[in-house]
């Protein structure tokens, strides 16, 4: 709905406050220079009543990314409509995001989306859909499974200890136990829905058969590797490069 139609719709206290929200989103972004600007060409239609600080921190967490690049051109692509769309979808997240690192993911994402000429502004806005599917802690695990090894990268392991602890869920362990091995096993379960990782399946070595989990009655799963498509996403999202 177009704020016309908007005007047409709401009574006029309410169209006071999504003018006011408005006012007020253009005004902040505005203070950042350049992406703020960007921003705020497209703000009016986007946010009405969302988030406005979370959209302040993801205008200049963009700015910043957007600083390499030649303005003009940047400003070019307004009138491209799969670039404005794709806008619109990043604040639309932006708004929503909670944490510092997901809107600087979401920055990272549109920006080497504008100067990635490999990946189209369609593309992108696929890799913004899994993005925005994908919760902070499945988005560590991606970044986990990109160089998993023994050893890995111990210093990214260390940092996100609890999330990486080894669960050991058997036979008479305590709730706490399951119900985190449950979480678990859906994340996984999630992401290899979206294509970005692929389970490896545990095989028999005399029979080379399929081996089945007694718990789930299903293939038992060795673990997971990423797949290109999620290699794609952490490089767009500026996480992570592939490891040499």
């Amino acid at each position: 709905m177009n704020n016309e139609n908007i005007d047409k719709a709401l009574p006029p206290i309410q169209n006071q406050q999504v003018d006011y929200v408005t006012s007020a989103a253009k005004a902040v972004l505005g203070m950042v220079p350049f992406a703020g600007s960007l921003l705020v060409e497209l703000a009016g239609n986007v946010i009405p009543n969302q988030r406005i600080d979370r959209l302040s921190k993801f205008s200049a967490e963009l700015e910043a990314r957007l600083a390499k690049l030649d303005k003009d051109f940047v400003r070019s692509k307004l009138s491209d409509e799969n670039f404005t769309d794709l806008m619109e979808e990043g604040m639309r997240q932006a708004a929503k995001s909670v944490s510092d690192e997901r809107r600087q993911y979401l920055a990272s994402l549109l920006a080497n989306g504008v100067d990635d000429v490999a990946v189209s502004f369609i593309e992108s806005k696929h890799l913004l859909r899994i993005l925005g599917e994908l919760n902070d802690i499945e988005i560590l695990w991606l970044r986990f499974y990109l160089n998993p090894g023994i050893g890995g990268d111990s210093s990214f392991i260390e940092k996100h200890k609890e999330v990486f602890e080894p669960v050991h869920a058997h036979i008479g362990c305590d709730q706490a136990t399951l119900d985190k091995e449950a979480l678990r096993q859906s994340y996984m379960i999630h992401m290899t829905e979206l294509g970005v990782l692929l389970p490896r399946y545990d095989t028999d070595m005399k029979t080379k058969q399929p081996v089945f989990d007694m718990f789930s009655g299903r293939m038992r799963i060795r673990g997971y590797e990423i797949t290109l498509l999620g290699k794609l996403l952490l490089r767009q999202i500026s996480f992570a490069s592939e490891p040499a």
